[in-house]
Formats: structure tokens, C-alpha cells, sequence
């Protein structure tokens, strides 16, 4: 008789789950537009190996940067940089010098130094991946600049302000920067990687 015993099931009712949201983005809707890098209150500098020991660092102050953001968007934005070579600055005038000289910049023969995206894509929520085309003494090659969104505001004047921080790093000699002298103690001056770093401000267009 056990082989025809049934057991007893209770109807269940079936109980819906209300459907959870996946939180948006950031809404960076009004980021979306033209920049003008304010250069008065950007840096973009760079650090590199000296004698094998520590870095010396430096910057360019003379600049001219645009930028088109979208805020929905990441992929759709788009810089522009134009740098001053004889603008270099490494708080020591011989090696300045020396530096815009055709052992390094030859700023006489290529004053400008350019740099324009390729391609920008989001890879977090404040982090960005940008893309790009780095030009130095009319040699061109790929860039990769990895970039923080820091915030955007309306300054005193009324003036719309975004801010990113960035870097990067290079090989000099792929530039044809490749002068050089070798230590006593072995290994070489002047270190081949360069760090770029950026702190940037700019300034929505009207």
C-alpha cells in the first residue's frame, strides 16, 4: 500500500520580488560641451631617472589645450594640446638651456610639441582612458594617458571650471631624444622612461 500513499503538498503562493534598479552613473549631463584648458591654473609636467640615483622634474608653462566633453558619452570625447618647447622649465637655466638645444628639444627647429586623442573610453567611475597621438621634433607615436575626473564648479566670476588629473609614461628615445653619457660607476645619465603628469582646469566656452 505504501507505493500508493500520496503526500500531501500545500500550494505556495508565488511571491514577487519587486524588480531592483541598477543605480545610474553619475549624471555628468552638464559636462557635456567645449573646455578651454586655463593654463594659469594647470600644470603638465614630467619627472625622469638622473644618474641613476633620483628624478628630476620638470614642467612646460606656455600651453594652449581644448577639450570636448560629453558627459553621457565618455567615447565621444576629445583633447587637443599644444605645448611651447622653449616654455620648459626644470628650476635650472644651463640645463634648460641645454634641454632646447638639438641634443634634446631642438625648440628652434620644432617649437611645439602636440598631443591629440584618438579615443577615450570610461574605466570607472571617475577614471577614464584616453587614446592618443604624441608628437615630438615631428616624430609621432602612440599615447596612452590614464586620467581622474576631480570634480567641476562654478568659480567666483561665474565661470564654469572642470578639473582632470593624469600621466602617462614614455620612452624619450622613441622621439629621437636619445642623447646620453655614460656614469663612471656604470649605467647612463639620463633615464630613457619619462613620467607625464597633468592637473588640469579648464574653462567651458560660452
Amino acid at each position: 500500500m505504501g507505493l500508493f500513499n500520496r503526500t500531501k503538498t500545500t500550494a505556495t503562493t508565488a511571491v514577487q520580488t519587486p524588480a531592483v534598479e541598477t543605480p545610474a552613473g553619475p549624471d555628468r549631463s552638464h559636462l557635456t560641451g567645449d573646455w578651454t584648458v586655463d593654463a594659469m591654473h594647470s600644470e603638465i609636467g614630467f619627472s625622469v631617472r638622473h644618474a641613476m640615483v633620483t628624478n628630476v622634474k620638470g614642467r612646460f608653462t606656455e600651453y594652449d589645450g581644448k577639450l570636448h566633453l560629453d558627459g553621457a558619452t565618455p567615447g565621444n570625447s576629445s583633447a587637443d594640446l599644444v605645448i611651447r618647447v622653449a616654455s620648459i622649465d626644470t628650476n635650472q637655466a644651463q640645463r634648460d638651456e641645454h634641454l632646447r638645444t638639438g641634443d634634446f628639444f631642438a625648440a628652434e627647429t620644432y617649437p611645439e610639441i602636440r598631443f591629440r586623442s584618438t579615443s577615450t573610453e570610461a574605466v570607472g567611475e571617475d577614471s577614464f582612458r584616453m587614446n592618443g597621438e604624441l608628437t615630438i621634433k615631428d616624430t609621432t607615436r602612440p599615447v596612452v594617458l590614464d586620467l581622474e575626473y576631480t570634480g567641476s564648479a562654478t568659480d567666483a566670476y561665474g565661470a564654469e571650471r572642470v578639473g582632470f588629473e593624469g600621466k602617462a609614461v614614455v620612452d624619450r628615445t622613441d622621439f629621437g631624444l636619445t642623447y646620453n653619457a655614460a656614469l663612471e660607476t656604470g649605467g647612463v645619465l639620463i633615464g630613457e622612461k619619462v613620467k607625464l603628469s597633468f592637473d588640469i582646469s579648464a574653462v567651458k566656452a560660452a
